[in-house]
């Protein structure tokens, strides 16, 4: 199933998709196996927003066999891990802000895990337990400033730079799936899921020894070859087969306080 939250005359919802419409379910059934439905919207009369609102979202850095190569860098022996605040986190048609202080933002598309419960500990065979579903994300770079700080907190952490989205899909194996980017309709990244040097269930073994991860964080699981900029203007299509297609534009500045 494809989970999703929006908003309608002012009200935040909850639903699944099916063939362009919007199955509305109660908020405490989102996610569940058989959720009831108790409305029926149109996707044009509603704003689709993240799927999920999460604490923390955890992202790998090179994490694809290709993007190493393609860096000529070493396999890491263990996953390179850092943070993204949910305050970066936008949803589906949102816009991504430009930021002023930065000349070289970047795109990057990458398969998503959200966590269904609490896990602390968890060893990678029960991973899929704590698994949701899988969902598209764009983990947004001022790869300037990355190479200036010397780490990563304030080239991941701008207010838009983790585009999630537009669904939460419940069906789909992570393991061999296509995942790509456009950016102004052009193919930039084009890869396999297969390619990961570290699966999602190692993944979430390997975080959930680091920190506990509670229900509706975000797991982002790297990003394949072909990263590079965008600038304002452009339009991003980030897809993972079977999961589904997240599109957002790139504005220097659109902020309403």
């Amino acid at each position: 199933m494809k989970f999703l939250r929006f908003m309608k005359d002012g009200r935040l919802l909850h639903g699944f998709t099916e063939n362009r419409r919007i199955l509305e379910i109660r908020k405490e059934e989102y996610l569940s196996d058989n959720p009831e439905v108790i409305a029926e919207h149109s996707l044009d009369d509603v704003r689709i927003l993240p799927p999920v609102s999460p604490s923390k979202v955890v992202c790998v850095g090179l994490n694809y066999r290709d993007h190493a190569a393609e860096l000529g860098m070493d396999i890491p022996d263990e996953p390179i891990i850092f943070l993204k605040p949910p305050t970066t986190v936008i949803g589906p048609g949102d816009t991504v802000i430009y930021p002023e202080m930065s000349s070289e933002v970047d795109y990057e598309v990458e398969l998503a895990a959200v966590v269904s419960e609490r896990a602390r500990r968890v060893d990678s065979s029960a991973a899929s337990e704590f698994i949701a579903g899988y969902t598209v994300l764009n983990d947004v770079t001022a790869r300037d400033l990355q190479r200036r700080d010397g780490q990563w907190t304030r080239a991941k952490s701008f207010d838009t730079f983790c585009p999630i989205g537009p669904v939460i899909e419940t069906d789909v194996t992570p393991d061999n799936l296509d995942i790509s980017l456009k950016l102004n309709g052009e193919v930039r990244q084009s890869s396999n899921t297969s390619n990961m040097i570290f699966t999602v269930h190692e993944l979430l073994e390997f975080i959930s020894h680091v920190m506990t991860l509670e229900p509706g964080d975000v797991i982002a699981t790297g990003t394949p070859p072909g990263v590079g900029q965008m600038v304002p203007g452009d339009t991003v299509r980030a897809t993972v087969e079977g999961v589904g297609t997240l599109v957002n534009r790139v504005e220097r500045s659109v902020w309403m306080d």
